[in-house]
């Protein structure tokens, strides 16, 4: 029987969603993709799996280009965007607030010590502050003030098993994202405390976020409530919508 025939119309949609990614630098032909990905794309089911293969590439070349000398850039305090745009998969005025005196943040898989932590615990570990810029996937970018604990730091006081391949985060305002280790225990990757020099404001993610300058934004998840140290790709909310999981930039 003869296969239907596709156009590149018939999946311009699946293209375009894949470019908004930055998967597809200066454009991919459909003969391309089939060639890199061996899949059939004459079913819709196809070029999904063409386009989930693309982002699996993707991230095998983002972590094989990763050093952990590699800074992102830091800015002057005269470079700090005012005012500093709100971003969220909800609207501002859906922000979630919780109590930061009763707050607990929960560890848990390959770590030693699961004992949650409070903000007193974190605001006694070394801090280290950053002026970095958030680069949004939308296109945008803006450059922040951010004060807090060093990942690295954090993940070895609680005694994580920095062998281990990922370390996922769960917030109490229903987000997720996860990151490879190597990322995690990039010098620049905080668990923030403070915006601007002041204890975090429920918009920017209160009580405490994690900022990584080196990611994407939508990797620097706000309103933390848990850690976990696994070998299991954790996946995250835009992750698994599509979203290049590595998104390093």
């Amino acid at each position: 029987m003869t296969r239907p025939s596709v156009s590149a119309a018939d999946i311009k949609p699946d293209l375009d969603r894949l470019r908004r990614r930055g998967l597809l630098r200066g454009g991919l032909s459909l003969g391309s993709l089939a060639l890199l990905t061996g899949c059939d794309l004459s079913t819709h089911s196809g070029v999904d799996a063409a386009l989930w293969a693309m982002l699996r590439f993707n991230d095998r070349v983002q972590a094989a280009l990763f050093s952990p000398a590699r800074m992102a850039a830091t800015y002057p305090a005269s470079a700090i965007t005012h005012p500093f745009r709100f971003n969220a998969y909800y609207p501002e005025w859906q922000v979630r607030q919780v109590d930061p005196a009763a707050w607990r943040l929960d560890v848990s898989g390959l770590v030693a010590d699961k004992s949650p932590w409070t903000v007193e615990k974190l605001q006694a570990l070394p801090q280290e502050a950053q002026i970095t810029r958030h680069i949004c996937i939308e296109g945008w970018s803006q450059v922040g003030q951010w004060s807090g604990v060093p990942l690295h730091v954090f993940l070895r006081r609680v005694g994580a098993d920095t062998r281990a391949r990922y370390v996922a985060f769960s917030c109490f305002d229903g987000y997720s994202t996860s990151l490879d280790m190597a990322s995690a225990l990039h010098p620049q990757t905080i668990l923030a405390l403070d915006f601007e020099q002041q204890p975090l404001a429920p918009q920017w993610g209160s009580p405490l976020r994690l900022r990584i300058p080196i990611k994407l934004g939508f990797k620097s998840a706000k309103n933390l409530q848990s850690i976990e140290v696994t070998n299991t790709l954790p996946g995250g909310f835009w992750e698994n919508q599509g979203y290049n999981w590595y998104s390093g930039v």
